[in-house]
């Protein structure tokens, strides 16, 4: 079973290889932030696959060309990824209404969001959503992003 992280950069590299079959492996790595033997892993695989086919432009130099299962790889992947995001944004923005309960059971009307992306993202506008107002200040309740997980820190008013 592939990891998303490899699902992705297959689905990225389909998509740099279908927008310029002339790309060379070097600009992919570049692109994608990885090493060049990543991508020639990677392209190794699609091509064991079926996906891509190789041909030679010129003497040294290599052309990329997107087979219909190809197509129909990039295709499924992206509606993976699509489907894994929204599940993220689901399971997120359901936490955070549950976090915004206790919020208000402990009798605040204000939360801190400490993190930074996407998913801090997604709390910043629940809270709004919520009726919570979103403040800098630390003597609140602190939703603390950490990567996909989002903990909530509850301080006492009397503290």
């Amino acid at each position: 079973m592939e990891s998303t992280n490899d699902e992705l950069r297959e689905l990225s590299l389909l998509e740099q290889i279908e927008s310029d079959p002339d790309v060379n492996q070097s600009a992919l790595a570049t692109q994608l932030g990885v090493a060049v033997g990543t991508v020639n892993w990677h392209l190794k695989r699609l091509i064991a696959k079926g996906a891509v086919k190789v041909s030679r432009a010129e003497r040294k130099k290599l052309r990329y060309i997107i087979t219909p299962e190809g197509l129909a790889l990039r295709a499924r992947l992206a509606v993976d990824y699509v489907e894994r995001s929204f599940s993220v944004y689901r399971r997120t923005r359901q936490r955070v209404k549950d976090h915004v309960k206790e919020i208000r059971r402990a009798g605040y009307t204000t939360v801190h969001i400490y993190g930074s992306g996407d998913v801090a993202d997604i709390c910043r506008l629940t809270c709004i959503e919520q009726g919570i107002q979103i403040v800098n200040q630390t003597d609140v309740p602190t939703l603390y992003v950490e990567g996909f997980k989002v903990h909530l820190r509850l301080e006492n008013k009397n503290d």
